[in-house]
């Protein structure tokens, strides 16, 4: 809980999970004023009135943003650039303009152009999430422990990045600063990459049960349920970030798919100890992780129970 309020009022631009969750955490923690919101779906909208997870919800983002001094863009990554446009004319001088999408260059490229001089544009990604969806499935601890990312454009005042990095913190995350490029090049490889190969696994398993007679399903284990609950992921937000970061996932695919090669050539010929020392090698990435605090032993990473 803070003193005062980092931000007067906060302007949620759809409410899905990460919104609703960004929702849920601001007004614990008393971060911002008011909050209001809006979704392109009035059953969403009338979801999050029900729910009260807004102070006040608008049919449109246009009115959402009046008199807002942050805006935070949560909708699918591929309507950024529309709802940029349609905002533009209403957003307040002085006002803070940010995202959560997973893909930082094409948020630049995509809402830069329709930023008016004297707001600011610091695009951001929470790495946070479920494989749940809707305003339903937020919860305040979401963000409790994870990373935030934050691309600042050449040229952003250091003070709107500052005062959003705190907002961050405030909501559990640890805060980083990088260039649009070099995030999308790592995520490429920490998460869309092995989202992608989810997904294939999956399809293949799929394609597969009516020749096991369902015995894929039945007697799934560990790594094919871990798979699952990935593949599990909003499709449309998905679809967008492969599009929107073709190039650095492609590259890495590019990668993997000669490791891959490399680990099947092992195994024809029997090569134990390059298999061996894969292994060794990845198990101790695994330890890494643990120990930066990107995992932890608590069931469902800590999640209230019932919300995935």
């Amino acid at each position: 809980m803070v003193d005062r309020p980092i931000f007067d009022r906060l302007a949620l631009i759809g409410v899905g999970l990460i919104g609703s969750s960004i929702a849920h955490r601001a007004r614990r923690d008393g971060l911002a004023g008011e909050i209001v919101a809006t979704a392109r779906s009035k059953a969403t909208r009338d979801i999050v009135a029900r729910l009260k997870i807004a102070d006040r919800v608008f049919d449109t983002a246009a009115e959402a943003v009046k008199g807002a001094d942050l805006i935070i863009l949560c909708t699918p990554p591929g309507a950024f650039g529309d709802v940029a446009r349609e905002i533009a004319p209403h957003l307040a001088p002085g006002a803070t303009l940010t995202d959560v999408g997973s893909v930082k260059q094409a948020v630049v490229d995509d809402v830069g152009p329709h930023v008016p001089p004297g707001v600011h544009f610091v695009p951001g990604h929470p790495v946070a999430g479920t494989e749940n969806s809707g305003p339903e499935s937020g919860f305040a601890e979401l963000f409790e422990g994870r990373w935030c990312i934050l691309t600042p454009p050449q040229g952003t005042d250091a003070a709107a990045t500052d005062k959003l990095a705190a907002f961050w913190k405030e909501m559990g995350s640890k805060v980083e600063v990088m260039d649009a490029r070099h995030h999308d090049l790592v995520l490429a490889i920490t998460s869309h990459v092995p989202h992608l190969i989810a997904y294939n696994i999956v399809g293949t398993a799929a394609d597969l049960e009516e020749v096991t007679q369902s015995e894929v399903i039945k007697f799934s284990a560990g790594g094919f349920r871990d798979f699952t609950r990935i593949a599990a992921s909003d499709p449309t937000m998905w679809r967008d970030i492969f599009l929107g970061n073709k190039e650095a996932v492609l590259e890495m695919l590019g990668r993997f798919t000669e490791d891959l090669t490399a680990l099947q050539r092992a195994i024809r010929w029997g090569d134990g100890d390059a298999l061996f020392n894969l292994f060794t090698r990845t198990r101790a990435i695994r330890r890494e992780v643990i120990d930066a605090g990107q995992e932890t032993p608590a069931a469902d990473f800590g999640r209230p129970h019932g919300k995935g």
